[in-house]
């Protein structure tokens, strides 16, 4: 497929490749046709490293700074001191998103499951913390929050006035699919959209204007991708895959998520 508009990685965690692998993968990603990374951060020391690529690569990486919930909570001057580095990246003039951050849906479940009780009102509380300041900053939101969690982590939204929300990896019910589509909010799909029922639907019906595409690296994948290493070109596969769903031509598809994800970020 010729890329003639551009792919937009909207979610990678970049930091966590190999530096040689992560080096020979991002100069095929320009060859290409990935104009620009979204590189995803987990805490502190995973901001820093995704900061110095940003500055190994500018303008073509596009950094994130938050706290990935799916770990144990962060200490109040852990958390203090990150939110005082992004604010200090702001004062700068520097270009970030807010992310990722959310609620531990995988963690949660995980423990109910096992009958174990899980309190995730720190969690909330950290999530409002970055959705203020995303608010505050006007900076895109990057959200890891799947199923019920979304509608929990849109409410937060609302209550922040969040306008410039990004889901990424979405899944969730009819009911929260569309809660989130009429408030204007993005979701990326990741390349299981190739052999996962619950994201083609989510391809062919979501509105077109509100879709980006992910990886979500180095995170691995199944169906066609079983068994390779998560690459940024994967995207042209999540394409074509998008394109047939919804009835429409390929470069068609591209160039729309393309412009959305140029605008969503500012990449333009």
């Amino acid at each position: 497929m010729n890329m003639d508009n551009g792919l937009i990685e909207t979610h990678i965690h970049l930091e966590k490749y190999p530096k040689s692998e992560r080096d020979a993968m991002l100069e095929e990603a320009r060859q290409g046709g990935v104009e620009a990374i979204v590189a995803v951060s987990m805490d502190m020391a995973s901001c820093e490293r995704t900061r110095e690529l940003a500055l190994e690569y500018p303008g073509f990486v596009l950094p994130a700074y938050g706290w990935h919930p799916e770990q144990p909570l962060a200490e109040p001057d852990e958390l203090e001191a990150l939110i005082g580095w992004i604010r200090e990246r702001h004062a700068a003039g520097e270009a970030f998103a807010v992310g990722e951050v959310g609620l531990p849906y995988y963690t949660r479940t995980e423990l109910e499951a096992a009958g174990e009780t899980f309190d995730e009102s720190g969690y909330v509380q950290i999530l409002r913390q970055f959705a203020s300041l995303a608010a505050e900053l006007d900076r895109p939101l990057i959200l890891h929050a799947v199923y019920e969690d979304a509608s929990k982590a849109a409410a937060v939204l609302r209550e922040f006035g969040v306008k410039r929300a990004h889901f990424h990896w979405y899944k969730g019910d009819a009911e929260t699919t569309r809660l989130l589509a009429e408030a204007g909010y993005m979701i990326s799909l990741t390349p299981d959209v190739l052999y996962e029922p619950e994201i083609q639907e989510l391809a062919a019906h979501y509105p077109l204007e509100q879709l980006m595409t992910e990886t979500d690296g180095p995170w691995p994948f199944e169906g066609p991708f079983a068994g390779q290493a998560t690459h940024p070109l994967m995207m042209r596969s999540s394409i074509q895959e998008i394109a047939r769903l919804r009835g429409l031509g390929e470069q068609e598809t591209a160039a729309a998520l393309a412009d959305n994800a140029r605008q969503f970020y500012g990449l333009e």
